[in-house]
């Protein structure tokens, strides 16, 4: 009877311990684990992270780490760390937010626009995935990358096409170089390239004389107008005289790419540049700036029309006036230059 009632109490305290170690098990794996109040937070797992840096992030975001450390090793976690955005959604417990690093991370929207250089886009870029400035603009920049994509340093700019594009946040520079090729070819379809050939322009022509259009006006509507006087320019063998491209000389020469000029002088008309449009005909070596899909389909579409000559509209800001003849246009820029010298704008 005694060592009955041991057995009995042996096995009572068992199960007693049984219970006790799965109720834990069980809360350890299944009880909500999360300690913010919105509905959802984000994690940014770098690429070769350990255990450690993920553990660090998830801290202030979780009740009890311990129970998801012991989780994350009993399923392999710790030592198979996956690099990217990941969500954590409020109220999940342990299980669910191992599964979720593990397997979904999830695209971010990547958007770029009116980055007048690499270097500007690779700052730009670096703000929105892992890959830092200096490897990306080490990666634009590739010398056998651009052999084999056909750019140079001249025109290594025009291969990225402003827009919004979906990426993993751990994606590497040349990983994020290497889609912008394929999404330029893509850009180039059928229809565009048939368009460039019937005016008489390669796709690197275009996107250069878009970013001059696209300096020259903001107006969107107004663009394939100024796309068709500079057409018309470039038809009849004339200087285009475009004041952004002695803008963009000035600040090629001088290497200082935030320096502000509102009025181009006399004297900077004389700049000895290829890209100074008053002093070499036809059209810069490459673009002037990142022209966005407006402007370029403003070229490709430009407005066939009689006009050489424009000039900001005093009277209508954003807009130009236009003109078919070289007296017309004098007339119009003499209120421009009476309208900017009331403004005391001198440079």
């Amino acid at each position: 009877m005694y060592i009955r009632k041991i057995l009995v109490a042996v096995a009572l305290i068992g199960a007693v311990l049984g219970f006790v170690f799965v109720y834990y098990v069980y809360n350890a794996v299944f009880s909500p684990n999360t300690a913010f109040q919105n509905e959802e937070a984000y994690v940014y797992i770098p690429s070769d992270a350990n255990f450690k840096e993920v553990a660090d992030q998830l801290e202030p975001l979780l009740e009890n780490m311990a129970t998801f450390e012991k989780v994350a090793e009993r399923k392999g976690y710790i030592s198979n760390i996956k690099a990217g955005k990941y969500a954590i959604k409020k109220g999940m417990n342990n299980n669910e937010i191992i599964n979720s690093l593990r397997s979904r991370n999830i695209p971010i929207d990547v958007s770029f626009n009116n980055q007048e250089t690499l270097a500007k886009l690779a700052g730009r870029i670096s703000m929105q995935i892992e890959a830092d400035s200096i490897s990306l603009l080490n990666s634009f920049n590739e010398a056998s990358f651009l052999e084999n994509t056909k750019f140079n340093e001249e025109t290594a700019l025009a291969m990225y096409i402003p827009n919004s594009y979906e990426f993993f946040w751990n994606t590497s520079a040349e990983g994020f170089r290497d889609r912008m090729s394929k999404e330029y070819e893509r850009f180039w379809n059928e229809t565009r390239l048939k368009k460039a050939e019937s005016i008489g322009l390669k796709p690197l022509e275009v996107i250069t004389l878009a970013s001059i259009v696209h300096k020259e006006t903001a107006m969107v509507d107004e663009r394939p107008r100024v796309a068709g006087v500079y057409m018309n320019r470039l038809k009849k063998g004339m200087l285009l005289q475009a004041d952004p491209t002695v803008i963009f000389a000035s600040h090629k020469t001088s290497g200082d790419w935030d320096k502000i000029i509102k009025r181009v002088l006399y004297k900077d008309l004389e700049i000895d540049s290829p890209y100074n449009t008053y002093k070499y005909a036809g059209l810069p070596p490459g673009p002037i700036a990142m022209p966005d899909i407006s402007a370029i389909d403003a070229v490709l579409n430009y407005e066939k029309n009689d006009y050489y000559y424009f000039v900001a509209d005093v009277k209508n800001f954003g807009y130009h006036k236009f003109a078919k003849t070289l007296s017309q246009h004098n007339a119009n820029k003499q209120a421009y230059v009476k309208w900017m010298n009331s403004q005391a704008i001198n440079r």
